[in-house]
Order: C-alpha cells, then structure tokens, then sequence
C-alpha cells in the first residue's frame, strides 16, 4: 500500500476535529491542561535525566511541528463543535509519533482528553480517524499505542476499536517521576480494510459486537 505525507491536515468526523495544534491556542490548551491537572498526572510524561524538565507550551508546540516538517510525527489537538462557540473548541490532544518508513511503515499514537467529555465516544473517534487517515492517506501499515496497565480509561478506547494486546513492556517509559510498565497495543491496515472508523461508527465496541446480547 502506498502514500504520501501531507502536513498540515485537519481531519473531521461529525462534530468532531482533529487539526495542527498552533501556537495561539496556548491560553485555551493551558486553561484545560490546568483544569484536568490532576485527571492527568498520574499519566503525565516526565524527563529522567537529572534536573530535566517537560518543555513549555512555546517550546513543546515548536517541537512538534519541527517532527512534523521531518515527517515523523502529526501531532493534533482534538476539538469539538460546541453551541455558542464560533470554532471548535479543545478537549484533548493526539499525537502520532514516532512515524517510521521504510520497510516498517509504523508509528505510535498517544492522546488524552477532557476529564469532562471522557465516556462520549470522543477519544475512540479520534483514534480511529487519525488511524485511518495514516493507513490510508499516509500508506503506513501499523499503529501501536502504549498505556499504563492502571489506566483504564486509555485500556477501555483500544479494546473498544480492537487493538491487539501485544504483551507487557517492563519500566518502557518515565511517567509521572519513574519509570513505569505499559502494556502495548497494535493495529495494522490489513485488519481494518474497510476502514477503522466506519467500523466504529457502524459497529461500535468490538467486545460489544462480539459478544451474544
């Protein structure tokens, strides 16, 4: 399968955006980091080397789309139409990094969303549409998505689209101050051919849809 690398890109399913993060979004992604400060932390990314600390908004946005011109990363802000709003509105953020080409064609995806829009569909949406649009738009052939085994908000989204547990990964990241274990998941183009979002959309969960009512 192939593809090309287009950036920017904004990608929409119903009420739902995916767009480039910018920076004039600062005040508004800095007032809902702050909001779900403590929904986050436990799964908060952090810095092992001694005295290191997590970029600045200034500083995170401008790494972000420097791995964005290199092609190795998409990263995302999740926004939603909302009443009374003139644009869509932040709850979340989604990254694909860690883009690999080659004879791999790979990336991993992480993201988070708003303590107070968890449960409505939100992040399952956003990772099916950024997961189609890199298996169909950009050729890669898999996606893998690490998370905390305690995490079960994040554990719920990939069992509901049917990423693979794929085992356990030892102290794989620093979060939140240690090294800590992920169980990691994956998904490759061959096992959604018809497109993981409709698939979501038509179908939902796919416990859900496997198991007799």
């Amino acid at each position: 399968m192939g593809g090309s690398f287009t950036w920017p890109v904004t990608l929409e399913s119903g009420d739902l955006v995916l767009r480039p993060i910018r920076y004039r979004d600062r005040r508004e992604w800095s007032a809902l980091r702050a909001r779900n400060e403590q929904w986050l932390a436990p799964w908060e990314a952090s810095n092992p080397a001694p005295g290191g600390g997590l970029p600045n908004y200034r500083q995170m946005v401008s790494s972000l789309k420097a791995q964005a011109a290199q092609a190795t990363a998409l990263p995302f802000v999740i926004a939603a139409w909302t009443p009374g709003h003139r644009e869509p509105v932040i709850v979340g953020q989604l990254t694909v990094s860690s883009i690999v080409w080659g004879s791999a064609m790979m990336a991993t995806l992480g993201y988070w969303v708003d303590q107070d829009r968890a449960g409505q569909g939100i992040a399952p949406t956003a990772v099916a549409m950024a997961t189609d649009h890199c298996f169909r738009t950009l050729g890669l052939h898999r996606m893998e998505i690490n998370i905390r085994p305690e995490n079960g908000p994040s554990l719920r989204v990939v069992e509901k689209l049917g990423f693979r547990d794929e085992g356990y990964r030892p102290r794989y990241l620093h979060i939140n101050g240690r090294w800590a274990d992920h169980r990691s998941f994956a998904l490759t183009a061959e096992e959604v051919p018809e497109g993981l979002l409709g698939r979501w959309l038509r179908e939902g969960p796919v416990r859900q849809r496997e198991t007799p009512s």
